[in-house]
């Protein structure tokens, strides 16, 4: 457990969390690493590198089948990031988490393993707007290997989803699927609500998760949806690392998706016999480092607590909003909620008529990390009347003074432009 804790109802030590995190102390270009992109990827403490070092050094054998002591221990290791995570997100049995290699493998997972067994010529699977192209492409994919229907919930101009036409669009339909945190605009979701009306419809709710997951704290069972997918590398996990929990229901109803290895239980020439939950959808042999250092940032995450790691967030949300609004008033356009409650450390944006791409060059010379571009969720830039964006993300490591340095060095590509 790392040493970096909450300050109580102040929030969180910025100065303090910095120093769990080793890449943070690295000057760039001549200046700090001021790192403003973790709705991509987020940095790693020390105590998550730690414990996939000690997995390598001490215990690196394979899982579940071995009887010698450090294969006991790497089975030890991996189950135990299990229940880690179970813990973490609420659910009720480590049979409902499942390793996957991302949120985009688990999504697959479920179009391609649940959804081809359930779903037929013509039934309605309603997304939103505002989701990535994880909960997008494998439905397209469905929809032209078996002719389901797709309907979209829009976005509002606030980038609130607009649910005034939801009982039309989840009629007769038989999935609702969508983002807990749209990784573009920050809004947070009702998903309890959402499910709510699904399940009233008939329907099934799957949730990606990949925004919230990491930084609001989450109960999978009090939002009672079927499936929620979320990733390990931006919740201070490494990359190669996922999860997808179902109820056992589901789980059980959904044929495996990948066959070999972890899954067997028997293998004849006649057929095979998949093992129970949640081994037969983890063919092969799993990601074991990850799956400890994917534990280990959970407890990272807890260690900080999750209510002040978003009470962080809120306030910094707040500061941002106000302090780019303040010096850059109408040249800048920020898409999303303006009531920092309402939405995640998330803020895509457009700066005079600057393009992304240049405007983000010119933050690296300054040692400012920001992404730009479509952010894996075209049909949404489609909607907010864009190409692309300059996002700028925030997470427990970041302050104000990162936020003053990104506003500095949106002046000085101003001043670089200016001709």
């Amino acid at each position: 457990m790392n040493e970096a804790g909450s300050t109580g109802s102040a929030g969180l030590d910025v100065d303090r969390i910095r120093k769990d995190f080793p890449i943070l102390s690295r000057d760039v270009r001549g200046t700090r690493l001021v790192y403003l992109d973790s709705a991509n990827t987020s940095q790693k403490p020390q105590s998550v590198l730690d414990a996939m070092d000690r997995y390598y050094e001490r215990s690196n054998a394979n899982v579940h089948r071995g009887t010698y002591l450090i294969a006991q221990e790497a089975t030890d290791a991996l189950e135990g990031a299990r229940g880690i995570v179970r813990r973490f997100i609420g659910a009720p049995s480590d049979r409902n988490v499942v390793f996957t290699k991302n949120a985009t493998e688990a999504m697959n997972l479920v179009v391609r393993a649940w959804g081809t067994k359930h779903l037929r010529e013509g039934d309605a699977v309603v997304l939103t707007e505002m989701e990535h192209h994880a909960n997008i492409v494998p439905w397209h994919q469905l929809a032209e290997a078996i002719g389901i229907e797709l309907r979209w919930i829009p976005v509002t101009d606030e980038g609130h989803l607009d649910t005034a036409d939801l009982d039309r669009l989840l009629d007769g339909a038989k999935v609702l699927s969508f983002t807990a945190m749209s990784n573009v605009l920050g809004t947070v979701t009702p998903v309890a609500e959402l499910v709510a009306r699904a399940h009233d419809a008939g329907a099934i709710a799957i949730v990606d998760a990949s925004q919230h997951v990491p930084h609001i704290a989450t109960d999978v069972q009090a939002w009672g949806a079927d499936f929620v997918a979320f990733t390990g590398h931006k919740l201070l996990g490494p990359t190669g690392i996922g999860v997808l929990y179902g109820t056992e229901e589901i789980l059980e109803a959904t044929p495996p998706f990948l066959g070999g290895g972890e899954m067997i239980l028997n293998v004849t020439k006649d057929g095979f016999t998949h093992t129970e939950l949640p081994w037969k959808f983890e063919a092969g042999t799993p990601m074991i480092a990850e799956a400890v250092g994917l534990g280990a940032a959970c407890e990272y995450l807890t260690g900080l607590g999750m209510d002040a790691v978003r009470q962080h967030e809120v306030e910094l949300t707040a500061y941002t909003l106000r302090t780019l609004t303040e010096r850059f008033g109408d040249d800048v356009t920020i898409h999303g909620p303006s009531e920092p409650a309402a939405r995640g450390g998330v803020f895509s944006f457009a700066y005079k008529d600057i393009h992304p791409h240049d405007l983000t060059q010119v933050f690296d010379e300054h040692g400012v990390c920001v992404r730009a571009g479509h952010h894996c969720a075209k049909p949404l830039m489609r909607a907010l009347g864009v190409n692309a964006t300059a996002r700028a993300s925030l997470y427990v490591y970041n302050d104000t003074d990162d936020i003053d340095a990104l506003a500095d060095a949106m002046d000085a590509a101003g001043q670089f432009f200016s001709f």
